[in-house]
């Protein structure tokens, strides 16, 4: 079955093999989308009625506010899932929009399909919502997190708290972020020239060293 790897790293279809796999994505049919670079994958006021999966390249989940000024809520790369928190909480529609950072391709299954018991009774299916409920939990804890950098006051301390978070993620002072440097701006909700003279500053102090979403703590 095409995009078999995605689907096996997928952590909605986690604990199932091929075989089974293979039978959850038909079960579940799934409308695949190819989406240029900058284009919408949703926009704010779409029903709110699947799941998606990146099948390649990577989504920017944004929020515009009444002045339009935009927050970067999340990024969703290859294997992950988007938009399922809100089609689960039962919403009528979508209160973010969703863009194609990169071109890519996605894939959304109809979020009643994932969460019913279809008529076959795979087996496999029960298994399937206990996945769902585990990924809503941890991108809860995600949120949590992004409140704690918002938290801060200074430019430098979202920066450096948002760093050392990444760092304690991936368990490594050297590691790349999901954002390009507005991306980075919009998720911290500072302007971007204000960050990237920061950013320079503590690249002097010897704090820090990086190279477009490259970084690498120096000490803190």
């Amino acid at each position: 079955m095409e995009f078999m790897d995605v689907f096996a790293v997928c952590p909605l279809f986690q604990g199932m093999d091929e075989t089974e796999i293979q039978s959850m994505v038909q079960c579940l049919g799934g409308k695949r989308m190819d989406i240029a670079k900058g284009d919408p994958v949703f926009l704010e006021g779409d029903p709110a009625e699947f799941v998606g999966v990146v099948l390649s390249g990577a989504v920017q989940i944004v929020r515009d506010d009444y002045l339009g000024d935009r927050s970067v809520m999340a990024v969703a790369e290859k294997g992950d899932l988007f938009a399922e928190a809100f089609s689960c909480a039962g919403e009528n529609t979508l209160p973010v929009s969703a863009f194609a950072l990169q071109d890519s391709r996605v894939i959304l299954f109809d979020c009643k399909k994932v969460l019913t018991v279809c008529s076959h009774a795979c087996p496999f299916h029960q298994h399937l919502v206990q996945n769902l409920l585990q990924i809503l939990a941890r991108k809860n804890l995600s949120l949590s997190r992004k409140i704690q950098v918002m938290s801060k006051k200074t430019t430098r301390e979202k920066l450096m708290a948002y760093l050392m978070d990444q760092a304690g993620q991936k368990r490594a002072r050297e590691f790349m972020i999901p954002h390009d440097r507005q991306g980075l701006a919009d998720y911290l909700s500072v302007e971007r020239s204000a960050m990237s003279a920061e950013i320079s500053k503590m690249k002097k102090e010897g704090l820090i060293d990086t190279k477009g979403s490259w970084f690498h703590l120096l000490r803190h």
